[in-house]
């Protein structure tokens, strides 16, 4: 299976609270001999440059398309980052869904948004040279110099008709908000704590990540700085948060090891998508439809895949745990 390829419609549709939960690319680590780089901006800068670079996209496209929202708050945690940057850090995901037009525009829709970013001078990222052979093509870039990451993909409707459905996709840099960069050690010590060993939470997010483990057929690393589980408080609630690598594989054993990944999620009725990454290798991001757990299975720069699961202690609780 190539990570390459585009999603589904059906993943397109059913993606809610899942795309905003779950980063594109982890700001503070070392990439290409380059320092790490401390990204500064508030929550609000960060949607408005999103939305932005989605209108930058599609104001000028022919035949016009109307936006549909996909999910519902835009800023979610940083997750499954390899530089173990702070917890409190954000992340801004916009994305929509362009309707009202024939689905046999969605692939005119991609190159429109990709010729708006060119002229942009936006870059294409590491995979985001597009498949234009077929019919449903994907295109991943970034901007510069701010690092917002975008995609603009197809999902299949009708293949024997060529029929798609576009959308657009924007992913901000992880960053930690002023309000919270300036409370620094004084932050409440209750945000971050190790949850306790009966947590019924604690049991789903171990065992989704059991599940995961059992999926990818690699052996596990031992534990690194800033990864385990955690119980995290914030503004959305409390959830429990588990994270944990894979031994430094080979680049074709970490795509098989992440198809092998998204086998398992689609099988087992979670809602799949692929997010850019710096690696390279498109991130598996999955969400569970009836607790909300959100899992991330991405090809670390250090070649290892490193996996995070973040389950709502209210959510409720898994019949397959």
């Amino acid at each position: 299976m190539n990570l390459r390829r585009i999603v589904p419609a059906a993943a397109l549709l059913a993606m809610t609270t899942m795309v905003t939960g779950c980063g594109a690319q982890q700001d503070g680590q070392e990439t290409g001999g380059r320092a790490p780089k401390q990204v500064t901006m508030n929550e609000q800068q960060a949607i408005d440059r999103a939305e932005e670079i989605i209108h930058q996209a599609v104001d000028g496209m022919s035949p016009k398309p109307t936006l549909e929202r996909i999910g519902s708050l835009p800023v979610g945690p940083c997750i499954a980052r390899d530089d173990h940057g702070p917890d409190d850090r954000v992340q801004v995901t916009v994305a929509y869904k362009l309707t009202g037009v024939p689905g046999s525009e969605a692939q005119n829709l991609v190159r429109q948004a990709r010729d708006a970013w060119l002229k942009q001078g936006y870059k294409y990222n590491s995979s985001g040279e597009a498949d234009w052979s077929g019919p449903f093509p994907a295109v991943y870039m970034r901007t510069e110099p701010d690092d917002f990451w975008m995609d603009a993909m197809t999902g299949v409707v009708d293949r024997a008709k060529g029929e798609g459905l576009a959308s657009l996709g924007v992913t901000s840099p992880c960053f930690l908000p002023p309000e919270k960069a300036s409370a620094s050690t004084a932050a409440d010590p209750a945000a971050l704590e190790d949850p306790q060993a009966d947590d019924p939470t604690r049991q789903r997010a171990l065992g989704h990540s059991s599940r995961i483990y059992d999926a990818l057929r690699v052996g596990s690393a031992p534990t690194q700085p800033g990864e385990g589980l955690s119980t995290v408080r914030d503004e959305s609630g409390t959830s429990v948060h588990h994270t944990w690598s894979t031994e430094p594989l080979p680049e074709d054993e970490r795509v098989r090891a992440l198809a092998r990944a998204q086998a398992y999620f689609q099988s087992a009725g979670w809602n799949v998508r692929h997010m850019p990454t710096l690696e390279g290798i498109p991130a598996v991001v999955a969400r569970h439809p009836e607790e909300g757990t959100i899992a991330q299975v991405a090809a670390s720069t250090t070649g290892a895949v490193r996996v995070a699961v973040t389950t709502p202690v209210n959510g409720p609780a898994s019949a397959d745990v």
